[in-house]
């Protein structure tokens, strides 16, 4: 039995090469004050990051670029919806330090047992976020924001594209 199956979170030793390429990615945003839901659905692409913020040749010391794009859908209304972090090396071999676009840190990653907590505060509000890999193509992330700003739950699930 697989470790999807059994809920056992699956063991990556290098969080970075196990990242890269594209996947397929579904969120479910419930806002817990309101009731209101959402979903995201789209891409995610974690490519070679070079030290100048392009994409090309190895991973070097740069880490990885991850892009995502889709459509949130909110209260019945479909938008286009981007984001762009950086995932770099991170303290430790096969863990990754994970930034916004702009270079402002974000959390820590890492998955060398498979699953991760991280917590980011913002402003008021704590986001803490847990990562399990499910299995060689299959992980997902829940981030638990609360706060006097909100009160939301975000299930991500990402399944390898090719």
């Amino acid at each position: 039995m697989d470790a999807a199956m059994t809920g056992e979170p699956w063991p990556v030793p290098d969080v970075l090469a196990h990242l890269a390429g594209r996947w397929r990615v579904e969120r479910d945003v419930r806002d817990l004050a309101s009731g209101d839901e959402g979903r995201f659905e789209g891409i995610t692409v974690f490519s070679p990051l070079t030290e100048d913020g392009l994409t090309e040749g190895g991973l070097a010391e740069g880490g990885l670029l991850h892009e995502e794009s889709g459509t949130f859908t909110w209260q019945g209304v479909a938008r286009p919806a981007e984001r762009t972090l950086r995932f770099l090396p991170g303290s430790s071999p096969g863990t990754a330090d994970v930034r916004f676009a702009d270079g402002r840190p974000f959390h820590g990653l890492d998955l060398t047992t498979g699953r991760h907590v991280a917590d980011h505060p913002c402003a008021a509000d704590l986001y803490r976020g847990e990562f399990t890999v499910l299995d060689a193509d299959h992980w997902r992330s829940v981030w638990r924001v609360g706060g006097p700003a909100k009160d939301l739950v975000l299930t991500t699930d990402y399944a390898r594209v090719g």
